[in-house]
């Protein structure tokens, strides 16, 4: 089957899914009736022949509040495959991050370069850098991916942590053990640790970002003195209903395991659960549904308050890695500078663009494309915007003409020497500051 036609059959696929919705339930789902077993867990002989597997996400004894696993029953065991053996990496990098030093310095980059035909999504990442250690479980990494080719008879799983896709361009089919998940630019998908799943293109190219969470998994955050609505809502995460292979022929299955990508063949499709239930389940989101909470009197929020998931640390309150969003939103705020104030920050932040273009910066700064402000370095508005916000009109401003995210992180994020050295790093970053002017008058 040609590239197109694929992608055309991936849309038709995409467009008919139906889905389970909220975050962090006890979901369970069947593609054939009587698939899953009743009253427990693994049955002396499991309903219609299957193998029953249980995919444990955290510690057996963590609090039942933390604990994520899922009960799977499937056509063969995970167990009944060859060796794996090691492959090349290509692009994909892992912490710690020893490649070369922490930079203090800003830093931002133009969009990955287009890559060569029939690079699929896992040939496609490029990692840019990041900070803890996978074999410890602590820190993430920040991954860029462009592609041209879906994955075909390969399937993909990362026991180092959780995967965050946030596409830029083009949507992606994601074919999960659990079912299956379409993420288009504007969504985020959501893959546990440890998950199968092959990347199949709803265009004919695909381009975005991936946050690697090493650390405790995603949960949306605590509300506080907000309530019990706000940010992002529970219902709008949206789970994938069963769905299986039941595929007899060769099958690349990636396992990315302390660093290292490990390849076997098995004989057939590890996409092939019947059934499932539990809590260790991928997710999709539409960032356009985040309910924007921000001033109505004056001065700019801090960013926290456009948090969509977190991973908890264990310092409360200090985050491995916030996932935040600068979605369409109101500016009311009076006698208020009403972009993103000057600040230096002891989290460091991974900024990208989805689409349009971002209110503190007024070029440079483009889809695909994102900069790395690591811990306590100065940063904000750029001199063009922060001259037309001082003298702008405060009026009600709709500011629905960019869609921005943003990973922040409690470590500094090393970048890797390919990103250090890359030809689409900005070397004249700085410059963007350098028209401010002294106005101080005594």
């Amino acid at each position: 089957m040609s590239e197109q036609a694929g992608s055309e059959q991936a849309r038709k696929t995409a467009e008919a899914l139906e889905y389970l919705t909220g975050f962090g339930n006890e979901h369970s789902s069947e593609a054939v009736p009587g698939a899953l077993p009743l009253g427990r867990n693994s049955p002396q002989r499991a309903p219609l022949g299957l193998y029953a597997e249980q995919l444990s996400g955290s510690a057996f004894t963590e609090p039942r509040s933390h604990n994520r696993r899922s009960w799977l029953y499937r056509i063969r065991p995970s167990a009944a495959h060859p060796p794996f053996t090691r492959i090349d990496n290509g692009a994909l990098r892992t912490a710690p991050f020893t490649e070369a030093p922490a930079d203090p310095n800003r830093l931002r980059w133009n969009p990955l370069p287009d890559p060569a035909p029939g690079t699929d999504f896992l040939a496609g990442l490029w990692t840019l850098g990041g900070n803890g250690d996978a074999t410890q479980r602590t820190g993430m990494a920040v991954h860029l991916y462009a592609a041209n080719a879906s994955m075909t008879d390969r399937v993909f799983s990362d026991s180092d942590g959780e995967l965050l896709i946030v596409p830029e361009r083009g949507g992606l089919l994601l074919r999960t053990e659990l079912g299956l998940l379409a993420a288009r630019p504007g969504d985020v998908a959501i893959i546990p640790r440890g998950v199968r799943f092959r990347v199949e293109l709803l265009d004919a190219d695909a381009r975005g970002y991936v946050c690697e969470n090493y650390g405790q998994p995603f949960v949306l955050p605590d509300l506080g003195p907000i309530g019990a609505n706000g940010l992002a809502a529970a219902r709008d995460f949206r789970a994938p209903v069963a769905a299986y292979e039941d595929v007899e022929r060769p099958t690349e299955v990636i396992n990315k395991f302390c660093g290292n990508l490990w390849s076997a063949t098995y004989d057939h499709s590890p996409l092939d659960v019947v059934a499932w239930y539990g809590t260790h389940v991928p997710y999709v989101y539409d960032l356009r549904r985040f309910n924007v909470l921000g001033t109505i009197s004056y001065d700019h929020p801090d960013p926290s308050i456009f948090t969509v998931l977190t991973s908890p640390s264990d310092t409360p309150g200090l985050a491995g890695v916030d996932f935040v969003v600068f979605a369409p939103r109101w500016l009311v705020g009076e006698d208020t500078f009403r972009p993103p104030y000057f600040h230096r920050n002891v989290m460091s932040e991974y900024m990208g663009l989805i689409e349009g273009a971002y209110d503190a910066k007024a070029e440079g700064f483009v889809p695909g494309g994102g900069s790395l402000h690591n811990m306590m370095s100065a940063h904000g508005p750029d001199h063009e915007t922060f001259a037309r916000a001082s003298a702008a009109e405060l009026k009600p401003q709709k500011i629905d003409d960019g869609l921005a995210f943003m990973f922040e992180t409690r470590w500094p994020i090393t970048a890797t020497a390919q990103a250090a050295g890359a030809d689409h790093l900005q070397r004249g970053y700085d410059d963007v500051w350098q028209g401010l002017q002294r106005h101080f008058r005594a």
